[in-house]
């Protein structure tokens, strides 16, 4: 047990409440009609933390969502640690697959239920947490910003402006996000990478109406038949994306590094019965662990077209339309992969079809320093909270900003997660442990401490 265990064991009833109060605010990003509440999320935070005792928490500005910052310097000539995280959420749809409402929070089965309380929310507010109770203690050992958006659920389309705007106050020795996961409670981890995204939403138009199936069928072509034909031709029948060019970045990893990145507890049965699937599927030749770690994946999202309601209604679409993600590794450039599939589906489109292929959000993939202070802080306190040595995590999610974060305002940037795969974020039940937020708290504290010495 490490020196902040029974603290965090007093306060735990008051934080759980505290985190309670700002899971209920719906602040759904990616839908106009939470503005206000997006708003008062950030509100709230900044409330929380002038509290708390910043020295100052401000709300700057965007095209979009405000950012909220925050500062504590206690000694200019003490290392400064950047906080990142988000305060918007997925929206909870569909609502009728929660046990509970998505933003009213309960805890059931040693397990906190509500839309964002593990991405991001829970893991975000262990810093505000942690800086709490060390300033209690007057024992916080380095100095601390705050930098926490919302639009991250919505590419963060926005903060790359703020931070060019602000980065002068941004400035930082080391930058700490808390929105990834751990391989299991009984398997600390450390994630050292991220994959990248790419996404975008395509559609193909045939008419200029819907048309009888019966008058029409069999004389043209149908576009969602052709659309599912295109989706098709971006694999092959080994998993393989045929998009020309799209692998010429991807790293090819040797033996020694696959036996590496393998060498940690995996089961592929269990992985697979977890989320009721009957096997487990993907590129051929390589691992779950690979295909989730160092290989690029393609999928479809959404697709969508003609008629969905209840009975019958014989008619071809005008249009059909899918949206399509990928997740890219590190080298790969997701300005080049969006275009390059761009190319592709004018390449493969039918003649028969009007083809538009609109962008959306993406990122480039992460990898971070693991000889730099931050790690091995990072290391340290997971050893002395988890009593084990955390296992280095490459880890299929993406945060689409933190390449930008590390390029623009620190090289050392450290990922340190508490959520589980099982979590459910952006699905209905989304749950965050309360054994992993008060071990996840005692983390921080200890991280902070670590990341202090000189």
């Amino acid at each position: 047990m490490n020196d902040w265990s029974a603290l965090v064991a007093q306060k735990q009833d008051d934080l759980l409440a505290q985190l309670f109060a700002w899971l209920r605010i719906p602040s759904i990003s990616a839908d106009p009609v939470y503005n206000q509440d997006t708003l008062y999320a950030a509100e709230w935070l900044q409330g929380t933390l002038l509290k708390a005792g910043v020295d100052r928490c401000e709300l700057w500005p965007s095209k979009g969502h405000p950012v909220m910052f925050a500062e504590k310097i206690i000694d200019p000539s003490l290392p400064t640690l950047l906080v990142y995280g988000h305060y918007d959420v997925q929206p909870p749809d569909p609502l009728d697959l929660w046990t509970t409402p998505a933003f009213e929070p309960q805890i059931r089965d040693g397990k906190i239920y509500a839309r964002g309380s593990c991405d991001d929310k829970g893991q975000t507010f262990l810093h505000v947490a942690a800086f709490a109770l060390l300033q209690e203690k007057g024992a916080l050992p380095c100095n601390l910003k705050f930098l926490i958006e919302g639009e991250e659920e919505i590419g963060s389309a926005h903060l790359g402006e703020v931070i060019a705007d602000y980065k002068k106050q941004l400035s930082c020795d080391a930058i700490v996000i808390s929105d990834t996961s751990m391989l299991g409670t009984d398997k600390p981890s450390l994630t050292v990478a991220l994959r990248g995204l790419a996404y975008l939403e395509v559609t193909v138009k045939g008419f200029n109406r819907d048309l009888h199936s019966g008058v029409y069928g069999g004389a043209v072509d149908n576009p969602i038949n052709a659309l599912c034909g295109m989706i098709a031709r971006l694999k092959d029948e080994n998993g393989h994306i045929t998009i020309p060019g799209f692998y010429d970045k991807v790293v090819v990893h040797d033996d020694a590094s696959r036996a590496t990145l393998n060498n940690r507890p995996s089961d592929d049965k269990s992985y697979a019965a977890e989320i009721g699937a009957k096997q487990v599927y993907g590129e051929k030749d390589f691992t779950t662990i690979e295909r989730i770690g160092i290989r690029p994946c393609l999928d479809v999202n959404g697709i969508w077209g003609g008629y969905t309601g209840a009975g019958a209604k014989t008619v071809l679409p005008a249009e059909a339309h899918a949206k399509i993600s990928m997740r890219l590794v590190p080298y790969q450039d997701y300005h080049q992969v969006t275009q390059l599939i761009t190319d592709y589906l004018h390449k493969i489109c039918p003649p028969t079809m009007q083809l538009t292929v609109n962008p959306h959000h993406g990122g480039e993939p992460v990898l971070t320093n693991v000889n730099g202070k931050a790690y091995g802080a990072a290391v340290t306190a997971f050893k002395t909270v988890w009593g084990k040595e955390p296992i280095p995590s490459y880890e299929g999610a993406s945060i689409p900003i933190a390449a930008l974060l590390r390029r623009e305002l620190s090289p050392e940037l450290v990922f340190l997660g508490f959520g589980l795969d099982s979590d459910a974020i952006h699905s209905p039940n989304e749950h965050f442990r309360v054994d992993h937020f008060t071990k996840g708290l005692e983390t921080v504290i200890q991280f902070y401490q670590e990341f202090g010495k000189k």
